[in-house]
């Protein structure tokens, strides 16, 4: 019914007292029998950023790592607690590009499964279409191994390994024009 890297196939012990008796009560709860600590899978917060040079085209970025290193990804991140989701796009372009933004406007939230170390952690993916004074000293940083720029429509969807990047691309090719 649920995927091996589902919470309820991988979480066995109790956060708060360690018990083995933490069964899933649903398919996103859970609730210790020694110590009634209830736990809840909600999702995690996220941002992805689009980002257009001059002919139009968008920027990807390659992962540097695991999961799915080498692939195309949109620049972007887990958002940090208590941080906004605009200081997060800004802070994680920041940080993967070496760039300042200086334009940030929303674009869509998107539903993804995102399985880190064997465990799917549930995201919310909020876009946002962003613009910078200069692309020219962008550097591939922290785990972004390389960038490049790609038409919208000529992105190969079988490089992108989220459901959310699909579907943001496929949304922002059907919108084409009115960003």
């Amino acid at each position: 019914m649920y995927s091996n890297t589902h919470p309820v196939n991988v979480l066995k012990f109790c956060p708060s007292c360690g018990s083995k008796r933490f069964p899933a009560t649903g398919s996103r709860s859970f609730e210790c029998k020694d110590c009634s600590f209830n736990y809840y899978i909600n999702s995690s917060a996220a941002v992805a950023v689009l980002l257009f040079n001059e002919k139009g085209e968008l920027l990807l970025t390659r992962r540097a790592f695991e999961p799915y290193m080498g692939k195309l990804d949109l620049p972007g991140g887990f958002i940090d607690p208590m941080e906004t989701g605009e200081k997060a796009a800004v802070r994680e372009i920041q940080e993967e590009l070496g760039i300042e933004i200086h334009s940030l406007h929303y674009f869509g939230s998107y539903p993804n499964e995102y399985v880190f170390s064997g465990f799917s952690v549930f995201t919310l993916d909020m876009v946002f279409l962003a613009k910078t004074e200069s692309l020219h000293q962008m550097t591939a940083m922290d785990d972004v191994a390389s960038f490049e720029f790609i038409k919208p429509q000529d992105v190969n969807l079988d490089e992108l390994p989220s459901i959310s990047m699909k579907n943001i691309l496929k949304e922002l090719i059907q919108r084409e024009g009115t960003y």
